[in-house]
């Protein structure tokens, strides 16, 4: 049985993932370990993996939310999150390297968390990577000025592994490409979505998405009534970006309001501090923790954040999408729905409105028989694919 471990930080949607990779690996005879946040103890061990804590004990959405919070800028919001993940990554390392000890594999995540102290262990590694635009095409032709800025933006990729790598008395890397496995980069996205990169070496495959259906889950009374008593709602899911630090009425009234005047039925989820004290109307119902694979069935529509987990979900489970990206990357998964013709074009976040959210609506319901036709079409492809179980299967190929 081959003992592996993985290592991820981030929100759920950034966890996610790497659990239903987990459970196919379990599936396939290996003994899995997962290292996260603290905070995702509960939802790990209650898919069966077992969890190790790495890192400090912090409610890392409510911190995502912060930073969110003090910054309007997509890309900015974007690097200050990075840089207060790769510190606990940095102040992680010794837990990290404890957990690698007696492994015979070391899965990577998108952050790289796991690679430097398996390459001072001597244990093979698989990457896996989320962000296309983060794969180095190393068969592209390159001009001077092509190499002199890519060592530039790479040296600067680098700097928080050879933090690391000094903590071991390794030599500093010039690139992150460098603790990369030279062996499997896993891309769980679908090739129907995006194109494969001519200039990626071999090694970097995409495998489809990863995901399970949740066949098993039951809705509580108050909601079954709900999606009884009228047609289909919008379903509202801002993921991690609905994550409250403190009431934000005046965001869900804007949501609210375009609801009202487009005559939609609406589940709402998130927005918890504010929803202690609100009044919804009776054609919208808040809920909490419910599975997309089976929320995402019940709706006309998303309106949703375009985190990675999210945006995928959309496509498998044939719904619609309104994207309201956050922060950088979810922008470039908001474009990968649009590319496709299941989605609006994106409603930045500082450009919300009810005005704008409504004008959304509107755009939504006149191209909407388009859409779902599409959806339905992308979400059968995708479905063919069996990405976790193809993913599992070239791990076991190579190693």
């Amino acid at each position: 049985m081959k003992k592996t471990a993985i290592f991820t930080m981030g929100t759920r949607g950034d966890v996610q993932p790497y659990i239903f990779l987990s459970r196919e690996l379990q599936k396939n005879g290996y003994d899995v370990t997962l290292g996260s946040h603290p905070c995702w103890r509960g939802l790990v061990e209650e898919a069966g993996i077992h969890f190790e804590p790495i890192g400090p004990d912090i409610d890392i959405e409510k911190e995502a939310a912060i930073i969110r919070g003090k910054v309007s800028n997509p890309a900015l919001s974007l690097l200050k999150t990075m840089n207060f993940v790769f510190r606990i990554i940095q102040e992680s390392t010794n837990e990290v390297y404890e957990v690698c000890k007696g492994k015979d594999l070391i899965i990577v995540s998108h952050s790289q968390m796991g690679a430097v102290e398996a390459n001072v262990l001597g244990i093979p590694t698989v990457n896996v990577t989320l962000q296309t635009q983060m794969i180095g095409e190393k068969l592209r032709p390159q001009t001077p000025k092509d190499k002199i800025f890519g060592k530039m933006i790479a040296k600067q990729v680098a700097k928080p592994y050879n933090k690391i790598r000094k903590v071991y008395g390794l030599k500093p890397v010039k690139s992150a490409d460098e603790i990369m496995s030279d062996k499997l980069n896993l891309i769980p996205i679908s090739r129907y979505v995006v194109e494969r990169n001519p200039y990626w070496e071999e090694k970097n495959v995409l495998t489809g998405y990863w995901y399970e259906d949740d066949e098993d889950y039951v809705p509580d009374e108050k909601t079954e009534k709900f999606l009884k008593s009228g047609e289909k709602p919008v379903i509202l899911a801002l993921g991690a970006m609905s994550f409250e630090d403190r009431s934000e009425k005046d965001k869900l009234d804007m949501f609210v309001s375009a609801f009202k005047k487009t005559n939609c039925r609406a589940i709402i989820q998130g927005f918890q501090k504010t929803m202690e004290d609100y009044e919804l109307p009776d054609t919208m119902i808040a809920c909490k923790s419910v599975p997309h694979s089976w929320l995402f069935r019940q709706g006309k529509f998303v309106i949703h954040h375009c985190g990675f987990g999210t945006s995928a979900a959309s496509m498998i489970y044939a719904i619609p999408s309104i994207p309201v990206p956050h922060v950088l990357d979810q922008l470039g998964f908001a474009m990968q729905l649009n590319s496709v013709n299941v989605a609006t074009k994106p409603l930045k976040a500082k450009d919300l409105s009810e005005e704008t959210i409504i004008k959304a609506i509107n755009e939504m319901n006149e191209t909407y028989d388009e859409k779902k036709k599409q959806a339905e079409i992308i979400s059968e492809k995708i479905r063919s694919e069996g990405g976790v179980a193809g993913a599992v299967e070239l791990i076991n190929r190579i190693f």
